[in-house]
């Protein structure tokens, strides 16, 4: 099961973090990449790692996720590339923080257009290529903020665009239910990354983790590949519209 051989998948975000972690998942399960991010130098380094360890295709290209001309363009040079898309991961995003009282309209603008706007425009993109071959699998790397609020870290906007994250799906799974694309949400908790690791080891957050996380820790390297393995297979053809939360508890509470 969950075998992604002969499948081409995009994975935008892919120069860090979690993108990193889920085209590393999808290269093991057999499939071709198109990674993007703004840093191509470290896309090319990471298409050179998986190509050598898993014998996958990579094609990495520089995309500012926020450019209608950007993404259209790594659109079409995708397809030349491998003649379809099969699916799509929206892994791509940044937020500047800040409470609603003072935030600025620059802060506001920034994260909307990073984190949903661009979501919008990589999906209009690669969902018209899914159309033409019936078949596709949309996976939007949303938050459990997305889903609640906190009182740890102030950041209004961030809760706002992955709240919209999370209703997107839904809209965009029920418009291309009968074009044989599916299209779903992951709601990922604490997760150790480059730009989170100094934090989340930190003696504050670990007595934050104790507390308000059920399983007490944060998500370790490895522990999302399975939810975007999953919704990425052709097992998971019935399954659309899906909001899933991989936050060690974080919002059953």
């Amino acid at each position: 099961m969950f075998d992604l051989t002969g499948k081409v998948a995009v994975v935008s975000g892919a120069s860090s973090g979690l993108g990193i972690q889920i085209a590393t998942a999808y290269a093991k399960q057999g499939a071709d990449l198109v990674i993007v991010a703004r840093r191509l130098e470290r896309l090319e380094d990471l298409a050179i790692k998986l190509t050598r360890k898993f014998g996958v295709k990579v094609l990495p290209l520089k995309c500012d996720v926020t450019s209608t001309d950007d993404i259209a363009s790594v659109a079409e040079r995708a397809e030349k590339e491998f003649g379809h898309i099969d699916i799509l991961v929206n892994c791509a995003g940044s937020a500047k923080n800040a409470g609603v009282v003072d935030m600025t309209d620059e802060q506001w603008e920034f994260t909307i257009n990073t984190d949903e706007t661009s979501v919008f425009k990589m999906t209009r993109a690669f969902a018209r290529i899914m159309q033409k071959h019936k078949y596709g699998r949309i996976i939007n790397i949303a938050s459990m903020y997305g889903l609640v609020g906190n009182t740890e870290i102030f950041t209004t906007a961030y809760h706002t665009s992955k709240g919209a994250v999370v209703n997107f799906t839904r809209a965009v799974a029920a418009e291309l239910a009968t074009n044989g694309i599916t299209c779903n949400a992951i709601c990922p908790g604490y997760f150790e990354t480059e730009l989170t690791r100094d934090t989340l080891n930190s003696p504050s957050f670990q007595e934050f983790a104790k507390t308000h996380v059920p399983m007490q820790r944060y998500g370790k390297p490895g522990e999302l590949d399975a939810a975007a393995v999953f919704l990425a297979s052709d097992e998971a053809r019935y399954v659309t519209g899906v909001i899933l939360p991989v936050d060690g508890g974080y919002t059953c509470i």
